[in-house]
């Protein structure tokens, strides 16, 4: 018995990594000739998508560990996952290295005085750089939003491409085939588009440099380049990729890849996620008692 269940796990493990291969892989000839096509002749990626992975605990390795809180137990515990960094590993710069394990270290201990204080700890204004953007509900940035664990929308058009997102509503446009500059830098960044085949590229600048990739530290400066590429396997799924570039931060350019999936519920649509109301007592009850005094 024990031997035939070990037969039937490796097979299910057989098949689930031929999936995986599968699709990470550009669409052949058939599958191509079976993708819906816009208007304009190009792939169309209008729809819900959603990342099913772990990447937005960690993009590397990572075993399964206990949270933050710790008076919580097993819940908001961090799932154990395969990293989608090509390589395994990210380039940082030695010093740089050691910043992102600060990024963590911060972000725990302040969590962990959470649980402890009954009013919570505060955030000085000041100070919010210095945390897990996500704690205080800022914007995610690029590429993080693409892997939260929270669906997004994609509305296509020849010249524009809109890219929505259910947390915290944040959005992009994506201008296609211009040549304007960012007026300014922002937290979603600046998104410029065009088509190479059958994949849909967006080169992203002009980003704030206190978005973080994740959970668990990983930063970059404001010098920050993304270039995203998304490919479709079939109509319900895409192949993701982000080419990173820091000079400031990284050794050298590094890439994250990752299957996305179409959302294909009939009721399938995008929940109102508005976070900052439940990051405002954090923020902003100190000054509300100063008031009050």
């Amino acid at each position: 018995m024990r031997k035939s269940l070990s037969t039937a796990m490796l097979v299910a493990a057989g098949a689930v990594v031929g999936f995986s291969l599968a699709a990470t892989r550009t669409p052949s000839q058939a599958q191509a000739s079976r993708i819906s096509r816009a208007s304009d002749g190009h792939p169309n990626l209008s729809g819900i998508w959603q990342a099913m992975n772990s990447a937005h605990w960690d993009l590397e390795d990572h075993a399964a560990r206990q949270g933050p809180l710790i008076a919580l137990g097993g819940a908001y515990s961090v799932p154990q996952g395969v990293g989608v960094v090509d390589g395994g590993t990210i380039p940082y710069r030695p010093e740089a290295l050691a910043k992102k394990k600060e990024n963590y270290a911060r972000s725990v201990a302040l969590l962990t005085r959470a649980a402890k204080e009954e009013t919570g700890p505060r955030i000085a204004m000041e100070d919010y750089h210095v945390f897990d953007p996500e704690i205080p509900c800022y914007l995610p940035g690029v590429p993080r939003a693409t892997y939260m664990p929270y669906p997004f929308q994609i509305v296509q058009s020849p010249e524009t491409v809109l890219i929505s997102y259910e947390y915290d509503n944040a959005s992009r446009i994506v201008r296609m085939n211009s040549k304007e500059e960012a007026p300014t830098d922002s937290w979603m960044g600046w998104s410029r588009g065009r088509w190479e085949g059958e994949t849909l590229v967006i080169d992203v600048t002009a980003l704030r440099e206190e978005t973080w990739f994740d959970r668990a530290g990983n930063f970059h400066s404001d010098a920050l380049h993304v270039v995203e590429r998304y490919t479709p396997i079939d109509n319900d799924h895409l192949n993701y990729e982000a080419t990173i570039e820091d000079p400031r931060v990284f050794t050298r350019p590094w890439k994250i890849s990752m299957p996305l999936y179409r959302r294909v519920e009939s009721l399938a649509q995008l929940g109102e996620y508005l976070c900052v109301e439940f990051a405002s007592e954090l923020l902003y009850a100190q000054y509300s008692k100063q008031e009050g005094k």
